[in-house]
């Protein structure tokens, strides 16, 4: 008897991982450096007592999407919650994609795109971003023209670059797009505009969210997307039955009301982003600007290697992203707390200098 081989649908790849280090300033993974107010949390420990963890959860998570649909502006029936953004998008990649059917992406960007595109076994077709790492439209509509894709992929802000796409060039892709267009907005409340304002039940666009970011709720693994009701509908089709647990949903309704604390972080957030960039701009790196909770750079005399092993010796962790497509030897720090930047900072200069 021999134990059967998997599915050969991943190739080359490997799972996606980000490599966990003991370290006193950990800024790799775009996290938020502070935790959920302490208030949300009593509120969280309250509503455990009251829970019916002995039933199954509301398969339809409908106080959730009511909660988050409040929040959006939108109706109930045009959101669909899942665990974590990443389980989100396989969702749409089961629903719209699969053999026989194509993606679209546009490198550098985040690696979860293509890697669950393989996982189900959609053509993956692959374009290439203009050199400051936004959309090049021209190579849009060449990628989008021979590989009809059934679903193509903005992320805004691009992960691991940073920057956020104009309305303008959503738009144009929209126009030139045969068919879904998923807007990932992981860290869309760090930008200074939102696709969410183009949703429409008669547009193929949906918006994907995490609570992972602003909501300081990473280790709750809950995401959502909102589009057309069509979609979501097809979506929930999709979806494994109670596929999320009671307590997730009632946290995630529970984060909603502490809207205007996660707001403040925000500010405080970019503040600290165009801190760390101003003090790059004063070190031997290039950097590129950002829209995230996080800055993308390259060391000018030193490999990437080597500056992240010489950051990790003082404690210090970065992303180091130089597997990358066109980011030979780049870095990626998270905004952390001012004394984390404080300690990034003076770490880097250290090194480059």
């Amino acid at each position: 008897m021999t134990i059967p081989k998997p599915v050969d649908n991943l190739g080359a790849l490997q799972g996606y991982h980000s490599p966990q280090v003991d370290v006193e300033v950990r800024l790799n993974t775009n996290e938020s450096p502070y935790p959920p107010p302490p208030e949300w949390i009593g509120d969280v420990v309250a509503e455990v007592e009251r829970l019916a963890f002995h039933r199954y959860p509301d398969r339809e998570a409908s106080d959730l999407r009511a909660a988050i649909a409040a929040n959006h502006g939108v109706g109930p029936e045009q959101v669909f919650v899942a665990n974590g953004s990443n389980e989100v998008l396989q969702t749409l990649f089961l629903t719209y994609a699969g053999p026989g059917r194509a993606a679209a992406v546009f490198e550098p960007t985040y690696a979860m795109h293509a890697q669950i595109g393989h996982l189900t076994s959609t053509e993956v077709a692959v374009g290439e971003r203009a050199p400051d790492f936004l959309l090049d439209l021209t190579e849009v509509k060449r990628v989008l023209d021979e590989s009809s894709p059934s679903l193509t992929f903005v992320c805004s802000p691009n992960n691991p670059t940073g920057r956020a796409e104009s309305r303008a060039s959503v738009d144009e892709v929209l126009e030139l797009a045969p068919g879904l267009v998923i807007v990932d907005e992981a860290y869309g409340q760090f930008s200074s505009w939102t696709a969410l304002d183009l949703v429409d039940d008669d547009r193929p666009l949906v918006v994907t969210r995490t609570y992972s970011k602003t909501w300081s709720m990473a280790g709750s693994r809950l995401g959502y997307l909102v589009g057309s009701a069509e979609v979501v509908s097809a979506l929930w089709a999709r979806a494994l039955p109670y596929h999320l647990d009671v307590l997730k949903q009632r946290a995630g309704v529970l984060a909603l009301r502490y809207s205007d604390e996660m707001e403040g972080r925000i500010g405080s957030l970019v503040a600290e982003r165009e801190r760390i960039a101003a003090g790059l701009s004063a070190l031997a790196v290039e950097h590129w600007p950002s829209d995230a909770n996080f800055v993308l750079f390259r060391p000018l005399h030193r490999s990437g290697d080597e500056v992240w092993q010489a950051l990790v010796d003082r404690s210090v962790l970065v992303r180091n992203c130089g597997s990358w497509p066109r980011l030979d030897n780049c870095l990626r720090v998270t905004v952390g707390t001012p004394s984390e930047n404080d300690r990034f900072l003076a770490a880097l200069s250290e090194v480059v200098a």
